[in-house]
């Protein structure tokens, strides 16, 4: 894995396991990259409307090359795109409310319209630089619109209407969910945690494991070398032994020739 590929998907992630994963990928990253597992451990967690800007770059495709593609007609001067160019934002715009909503997380009026500026910024500058594609880490404010070429448009006329308040009841789901998702995303740091630790142990058995196996191959072989030598030894001196056996039996054989020779003179003198 590769530092772009690692970025890449950190920024695809949901929001609320973007540190989490952040974690887990520096970690793996740093076996084999660890400067680049360094900068991706800095990477901070976008707000919840750039992040849903850089889930249309990843979804919403079509629609986003769209965007792109009309804002660069209406910087060069042409206006007749505008209609496209609207319909671009507005299939944006719908697609964000999609994500939010899916997401768990509210998908009120503040959050689109903070969405729609960052589009239009996007479309205002031709891109998403200083960040990589799909990569905001904020929001984005146009750089002034006629300055840039592209004029002030809305996504249609339903945004135009004053948006419509928020319920308590709303704002306590809200609250919920957002309880919920940080006590997930504790847990899931949590049950990391654990799993690392749990490695750790396994890696540290295995290790004294393998220490130990190796310390007894060396003593079966220290004493392997030793019984070897002393079979060595001994036959040798089964060797010698032999030897001397032989001889001495040859001795014996020609003591007792001697002994007989004598008897038999012994034997004549008497007859």
């Amino acid at each position: 894995m590769t530092y772009d590929d690692a970025a890449a998907a950190l920024y695809q992630v949901p929001h609320d396991e973007f540190v989490a994963e952040r974690k887990r990928l520096a970690a793996d990253l740093k076996a084999t990259d660890k400067a680049g597992a360094a900068k991706l451990a800095k990477l901070t967690r976008p707000p919840i409307s750039a992040w849903t800007v850089n889930q249309l770059w990843w979804h919403a495709r079509s629609a986003f090359d769209e965007l792109l593609e009309t804002g660069e007609q209406l910087r060069a001067g042409k206006l007749a795109v505008m209609p496209a160019h609207r319909e671009a934002v507005a299939k944006l715009r719908a697609q964000a409310q999609s994500i939010l909503t899916e997401a768990g997380n509210a998908a009120n009026e503040a959050t689109l319209r903070r969405i729609t500026t960052t589009l239009a910024a996007i479309a205002a500058t031709g891109g998403f630089d200083p960040d990589a594609p799909g990569m905001l880490s904020a929001d984005r404010d146009p750089p002034g619109f006629e300055a840039a070429g592209i004029p002030m448009v809305a996504p249609d006329a339903e945004d135009e209407r004053p948006a419509t308040p928020v319920t308590d009841d709303e704002l306590a789901t809200a609250r919920e969910k957002k309880r919920a998702a940080a006590a997930k995303q504790r847990d899931a740091e949590a049950a990391a945690e654990q799993g690392r630790a749990a490695a750790e142990r396994d890696r540290r058995k295995a290790e004294q494991e393998r220490t130990r196996r190796l310390q007894e191959r060396h003593r079966l072989e220290a004493a392997l070398r030793t019984a070897v030598g002393d079979v060595e030894r001994r036959e040798r001196e089964v060797a010698r032994l032999g030897a001397a056996l032989a001889d001495a039996e040859a001795a014996v054989e020609k003591a007792r020739a001697i002994a007989n020779d004598l008897e038999s003179q012994l034997a004549a003198l008497d007859s």
